[in-house]
Protein backbone atom coordinates (compact mmCIF):
# COMPACT_ATOMS: atom_id res chain seq x y z
CA UNK A 1 0.00 0.00 0.00
CA UNK A 2 1.20 3.10 -0.95
CA UNK A 3 2.78 5.71 2.15
CA UNK A 4 1.73 9.19 2.34
CA UNK A 5 4.90 10.99 2.12
CA UNK A 6 5.33 13.04 -0.84
CA UNK A 7 7.22 10.51 -2.70
CA UNK A 8 4.47 7.69 -2.17
CA UNK A 9 2.74 6.31 -5.21
CA UNK A 10 -0.20 8.84 -6.65
CA UNK A 11 -3.10 7.62 -8.13
CA UNK A 12 -2.11 5.81 -11.16
CA UNK A 13 1.04 4.05 -9.67
CA UNK A 14 3.22 7.08 -10.59
CA UNK A 15 5.66 8.31 -7.67
CA UNK A 16 6.03 12.10 -7.51
CA UNK A 17 9.71 12.47 -8.62
CA UNK A 18 8.88 9.91 -11.80
CA UNK A 19 5.85 12.43 -12.44
CA UNK A 20 8.36 15.72 -12.11
CA UNK A 21 10.40 13.89 -14.86
CA UNK A 22 7.42 13.32 -17.16
CA UNK A 23 6.44 17.01 -16.43
CA UNK A 24 9.81 18.09 -17.72
CA UNK A 25 9.93 15.77 -20.57
CA UNK A 26 6.65 16.93 -21.71
CA UNK A 27 7.77 20.52 -21.11
CA UNK A 28 10.97 19.73 -23.25
CA UNK A 29 8.93 18.03 -26.04
CA UNK A 30 6.69 21.53 -25.71
CA UNK A 31 9.53 23.74 -25.92
CA UNK A 32 11.06 22.13 -29.18
CA UNK A 33 8.11 22.18 -30.89
CA UNK A 34 7.28 26.01 -29.83
CA UNK A 35 10.99 26.30 -31.45
CA UNK A 36 9.83 24.54 -34.78
CA UNK A 37 6.63 27.40 -34.89
CA UNK A 38 9.02 30.22 -34.32
CA UNK A 39 11.21 28.89 -37.75
CA UNK A 40 8.02 28.72 -39.74
CA UNK A 41 6.17 31.64 -38.67
CA UNK A 42 9.43 33.60 -39.13
CA UNK A 43 9.08 32.89 -42.77
CA UNK A 44 6.36 35.60 -42.77
CA UNK A 45 6.90 37.78 -39.57
CA UNK A 46 9.81 39.26 -37.86
CA UNK A 47 11.10 37.88 -34.81
CA UNK A 48 10.09 40.56 -33.01
CA UNK A 49 6.43 40.11 -33.73
CA UNK A 50 6.68 36.44 -32.99
CA UNK A 51 7.57 37.58 -29.53
CA UNK A 52 4.68 39.60 -29.17
CA UNK A 53 1.89 37.42 -30.21
CA UNK A 54 3.68 34.39 -28.57
CA UNK A 55 2.90 36.55 -25.04
CA UNK A 56 -0.35 37.83 -26.29
CA UNK A 57 -2.09 34.36 -26.78
CA UNK A 58 -0.03 32.72 -24.09
CA UNK A 59 -1.63 35.38 -21.78
CA UNK A 60 -4.87 34.62 -23.31
CA UNK A 61 -4.72 31.31 -22.19
CA UNK A 62 -3.04 31.49 -18.79
CA UNK A 63 -5.40 34.44 -17.89
CA UNK A 64 -8.64 32.52 -16.38
CA UNK A 65 -6.08 30.09 -14.73
CA UNK A 66 -3.53 32.96 -13.03
CA UNK A 67 -7.13 35.07 -12.26
CA UNK A 68 -8.04 31.50 -10.03
CA UNK A 69 -5.48 31.49 -7.77
CA UNK A 70 -7.41 34.56 -6.21
CA UNK A 71 -5.79 38.45 -5.31
CA UNK A 72 -3.92 37.08 -2.39
CA UNK A 73 -1.69 34.73 -4.22
CA UNK A 74 -0.91 37.83 -6.37
CA UNK A 75 0.02 40.45 -4.23
CA UNK A 76 3.21 41.87 -3.88
CA UNK A 77 5.53 44.71 -2.74
CA UNK A 78 8.02 44.65 -5.53
CA UNK A 79 6.39 45.42 -8.32
CA UNK A 80 9.58 47.42 -10.28
CA UNK A 81 11.15 44.10 -9.59
CA UNK A 82 8.66 42.30 -11.52
CA UNK A 83 9.41 45.09 -14.17
CA UNK A 84 13.20 44.48 -14.30
CA UNK A 85 12.43 40.07 -14.60
CA UNK A 86 9.71 40.79 -17.67
CA UNK A 87 12.03 43.28 -19.53
CA UNK A 88 15.21 40.76 -18.87
CA UNK A 89 12.68 37.89 -20.29
CA UNK A 90 11.90 39.66 -23.18
CA UNK A 91 15.99 40.33 -24.34
CA UNK A 92 15.84 37.12 -23.37
CA UNK A 93 12.93 36.12 -25.64
CA UNK A 94 14.32 38.23 -28.62
CA UNK A 95 17.62 37.27 -28.52
CA UNK A 96 16.26 33.39 -28.44
CA UNK A 97 13.79 33.99 -31.30
CA UNK A 98 16.57 35.27 -33.51
CA UNK A 99 18.29 32.55 -32.74
CA UNK A 100 15.91 29.96 -33.71
CA UNK A 101 15.29 31.53 -36.90
CA UNK A 102 19.24 31.85 -37.97
CA UNK A 103 20.98 28.77 -36.35
CA UNK A 104 20.13 25.17 -36.45
CA UNK A 105 18.04 24.34 -33.97
CA UNK A 106 19.86 21.46 -32.38
CA UNK A 107 23.15 24.05 -32.26
CA UNK A 108 21.49 27.04 -30.81
CA UNK A 109 19.64 24.60 -28.10
CA UNK A 110 22.90 23.45 -27.10
CA UNK A 111 24.63 26.35 -26.60
CA UNK A 112 21.68 27.91 -24.91
CA UNK A 113 22.14 25.26 -22.19
CA UNK A 114 24.64 27.37 -20.76
CA UNK A 115 21.65 29.07 -18.64
CA UNK A 116 22.99 27.35 -15.36
CA UNK A 117 26.20 28.32 -16.26
CA UNK A 118 26.00 32.19 -16.12
CA UNK A 119 23.65 31.32 -13.15
CA UNK A 120 26.31 29.56 -11.34
CA UNK A 121 28.63 33.06 -12.09
CA UNK A 122 25.87 35.33 -11.43
CA UNK A 123 24.95 34.21 -7.66
CA UNK A 124 28.61 34.57 -7.22
CA UNK A 125 29.17 38.07 -8.36
CA UNK A 126 26.04 39.33 -8.04
CA UNK A 127 24.26 37.81 -4.97
CA UNK A 128 27.52 36.99 -2.85
CA UNK A 129 26.95 33.32 -3.03
CA UNK A 130 30.03 31.18 -1.88
CA UNK A 131 30.66 29.04 -4.78
CA UNK A 132 33.62 26.67 -3.81
CA UNK A 133 36.14 24.73 -6.21
CA UNK A 134 33.87 21.74 -7.75
CA UNK A 135 31.14 23.99 -9.10
CA UNK A 136 33.54 26.69 -10.30
CA UNK A 137 35.47 23.23 -11.96
CA UNK A 138 31.90 21.83 -13.46
CA UNK A 139 31.27 25.86 -14.69
CA UNK A 140 34.76 25.61 -16.54
CA UNK A 141 34.14 22.01 -18.23
CA UNK A 142 30.61 23.67 -19.39
CA UNK A 143 31.86 26.54 -21.10
CA UNK A 144 34.60 24.18 -22.67
CA UNK A 145 31.34 22.55 -24.34
CA UNK A 146 31.04 25.88 -25.73
CA UNK A 147 33.71 25.83 -27.50
CA UNK A 148 33.66 22.46 -28.60
CA UNK A 149 30.13 23.42 -30.45
CA UNK A 150 31.76 26.74 -31.83
CA UNK A 151 35.23 25.73 -32.34
CA UNK A 152 36.82 28.76 -33.00
CA UNK A 153 39.70 28.45 -34.98
CA UNK A 154 38.84 25.21 -37.08
CA UNK A 155 34.94 26.72 -37.92
CA UNK A 156 33.98 30.08 -39.22
CA UNK A 157 32.41 31.78 -35.98
CA UNK A 158 29.81 35.29 -36.45
CA UNK A 159 27.99 37.30 -34.46
CA UNK A 160 24.89 34.90 -35.41
CA UNK A 161 26.67 31.94 -32.94
CA UNK A 162 26.49 34.38 -30.42
CA UNK A 163 22.81 35.07 -30.22
CA UNK A 164 21.80 31.87 -27.64
CA UNK A 165 24.71 32.26 -25.83
CA UNK A 166 23.98 35.81 -25.33
CA UNK A 167 20.22 34.84 -24.93
CA UNK A 168 21.38 32.56 -22.17
CA UNK A 169 23.14 35.20 -20.63
CA UNK A 170 19.59 37.26 -20.54
CA UNK A 171 17.92 34.28 -19.20
CA UNK A 172 20.22 33.76 -16.31
CA UNK A 173 20.09 37.58 -14.92
CA UNK A 174 16.05 36.85 -15.04
CA UNK A 175 16.60 33.33 -12.94
CA UNK A 176 18.55 35.69 -10.90
CA UNK A 177 15.36 38.24 -10.21
CA UNK A 178 13.71 35.51 -10.38
CA UNK A 179 15.11 33.57 -6.95
CA UNK A 180 15.02 37.28 -5.07
CA UNK A 181 11.67 37.43 -5.79
CA UNK A 182 10.48 33.80 -4.55
CA UNK A 183 11.63 35.04 -1.22
CA UNK A 184 9.01 37.26 -0.46
CA UNK A 185 6.06 36.15 -3.69
CA UNK A 186 3.72 33.85 -4.15
CA UNK A 187 5.24 31.62 -7.68
CA UNK A 188 1.86 32.23 -8.96
CA UNK A 189 2.17 36.14 -8.30
CA UNK A 190 5.55 35.67 -10.51
CA UNK A 191 3.98 34.04 -13.15
CA UNK A 192 1.32 36.64 -13.23
CA UNK A 193 3.28 39.85 -13.58
CA UNK A 194 5.39 38.14 -15.90
CA UNK A 195 2.79 37.44 -18.38
CA UNK A 196 1.14 40.33 -17.77
CA UNK A 197 3.62 42.52 -18.60
CA UNK A 198 5.17 40.68 -21.67
CA UNK A 199 2.83 41.52 -23.54
CA UNK A 200 2.66 45.58 -23.52
CA UNK A 201 6.48 45.63 -22.88
CA UNK A 202 6.57 43.20 -26.44
CA UNK A 203 4.14 45.05 -28.03
CA UNK A 204 6.50 48.42 -28.33
CA UNK A 205 9.40 46.64 -30.37
CA UNK A 206 6.78 45.36 -32.42
CA UNK A 207 4.99 47.97 -33.67
CA UNK A 208 8.63 49.49 -35.06
CA UNK A 209 8.74 45.91 -37.74
CA UNK A 210 5.26 45.67 -37.59
CA UNK A 211 3.35 44.16 -40.62
CA UNK A 212 -0.37 42.24 -40.15
CA UNK A 213 -0.17 38.73 -40.51
CA UNK A 214 -2.22 37.00 -42.99
CA UNK A 215 -5.42 34.93 -41.42
CA UNK A 216 -3.50 31.69 -42.45
CA UNK A 217 -1.35 32.35 -39.59
CA UNK A 218 -3.81 32.33 -37.10
CA UNK A 219 -3.51 28.60 -36.27
CA UNK A 220 -0.07 28.77 -35.87
CA UNK A 221 -0.16 31.77 -33.66
CA UNK A 222 -2.54 30.22 -31.44
CA UNK A 223 -0.40 27.24 -31.51
CA UNK A 224 2.36 29.58 -30.37
CA UNK A 225 0.65 30.52 -27.22
CA UNK A 226 -0.58 27.58 -26.32
CA UNK A 227 2.66 25.33 -26.40
CA UNK A 228 4.31 28.40 -24.58
CA UNK A 229 1.70 28.16 -22.00
CA UNK A 230 1.32 24.63 -21.32
CA UNK A 231 5.07 24.67 -21.30
CA UNK A 232 5.95 26.70 -18.90
CA UNK A 233 2.87 25.05 -16.65
CA UNK A 234 4.50 21.58 -17.15
CA UNK A 235 8.16 22.95 -16.37
CA UNK A 236 6.17 24.38 -12.62
CA UNK A 237 4.72 21.27 -12.24
CA UNK A 238 7.93 19.56 -12.63
CA UNK A 239 9.62 21.74 -9.96
CA UNK A 240 7.12 21.34 -7.59
CA UNK A 241 6.95 17.08 -7.73
CA UNK A 242 10.13 16.63 -7.20
CA UNK A 243 13.74 18.76 -6.61
CA UNK A 244 15.37 20.64 -9.41
CA UNK A 245 18.67 18.11 -9.17
CA UNK A 246 16.61 15.40 -10.14
CA UNK A 247 14.56 16.72 -12.67
CA UNK A 248 16.94 18.99 -14.12
CA UNK A 249 18.50 16.21 -16.48
CA UNK A 250 15.09 15.25 -18.17
CA UNK A 251 15.35 18.99 -19.56
CA UNK A 252 18.39 17.66 -21.58
CA UNK A 253 15.80 15.83 -23.53
CA UNK A 254 15.47 19.13 -25.61
CA UNK A 255 18.80 18.43 -27.49
CA UNK A 256 17.19 15.19 -29.29
CA UNK A 257 13.88 16.59 -29.86
CA UNK A 258 14.80 19.49 -31.88
CA UNK A 259 17.30 17.36 -33.49
CA UNK A 260 14.58 14.98 -34.83
CA UNK A 261 12.50 17.88 -35.54
CA UNK A 262 15.25 20.35 -37.41
CA UNK A 263 15.77 16.82 -39.51
CA UNK A 264 12.88 15.61 -40.32
CA UNK A 265 11.11 19.54 -41.04
CA UNK A 266 14.08 21.76 -41.94
CA UNK A 267 16.73 18.90 -43.18
CA UNK A 268 19.05 19.84 -40.73
CA UNK A 269 21.66 17.18 -39.68
CA UNK A 270 23.47 18.72 -36.74
CA UNK A 271 27.24 17.34 -36.87
CA UNK A 272 28.69 15.23 -34.02
CA UNK A 273 30.74 18.40 -32.21
CA UNK A 274 26.93 19.63 -31.10
CA UNK A 275 26.16 16.27 -29.52
CA UNK A 276 30.11 16.31 -27.61
CA UNK A 277 29.48 19.87 -26.36
CA UNK A 278 25.91 19.73 -25.53
CA UNK A 279 26.50 16.72 -23.60
CA UNK A 280 29.73 18.53 -21.82
CA UNK A 281 27.90 21.16 -20.74
CA UNK A 282 24.94 18.74 -19.63
CA UNK A 283 26.68 16.77 -17.54
CA UNK A 284 28.49 19.83 -16.36
CA UNK A 285 25.00 21.83 -15.58
CA UNK A 286 23.55 18.48 -13.99
CA UNK A 287 26.56 18.49 -11.69
CA UNK A 288 26.13 21.94 -10.50
CA UNK A 289 22.16 21.21 -9.84
CA UNK A 290 23.01 17.99 -7.80
CA UNK A 291 25.65 19.82 -5.70
CA UNK A 292 23.38 22.35 -5.07
CA UNK A 293 20.93 20.13 -4.12
CA UNK A 294 23.63 18.64 -1.80
CA UNK A 295 24.99 21.79 -0.61
CA UNK A 296 21.50 22.58 0.57
CA UNK A 297 20.57 19.72 2.37
CA UNK A 298 23.90 19.71 4.40
CA UNK A 299 23.21 23.40 5.42
CA UNK A 300 19.09 22.05 6.30
CA UNK A 301 20.96 19.74 8.60
CA UNK A 302 23.33 22.26 10.08
CA UNK A 303 20.21 24.55 10.44
CA UNK A 304 18.28 21.69 12.48
CA UNK A 305 21.40 20.23 14.67
CA UNK A 306 21.96 24.02 15.91
CA UNK A 307 17.88 24.83 16.48
CA UNK A 308 17.88 21.27 18.59
CA UNK A 309 21.52 22.17 20.77
CA UNK A 310 19.36 25.59 21.58
CA UNK A 311 16.36 23.74 22.33
CA UNK A 312 18.44 21.58 24.96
Amino acid sequence: MPSSSQDAARPGGLSAPIQGALYMVAAAAGFSVMNAVIRVLAESLEPLQIAFFRNFFALLVMLPWLLHQGRPALRTERFGLHVWRSLCSLAAMTLWFYSVTLLPLAEAVALNFTVPLFVTLGAALILGEVVRARRWSATLIGFLGVLVIVRPGFAEVDWITSLPILAAMVMAVASLIVKSLSDTDDANAIVFYMNLLLTPLSLVPALFVWRWPDWSLLPWLLALGILAALSHIWLTRSYAKADASAVMPFDYARLPFVAAIGFFAFGESPDVWTWVGGGIIAGATIYIARREAQVARERALRGAAAHAARGR
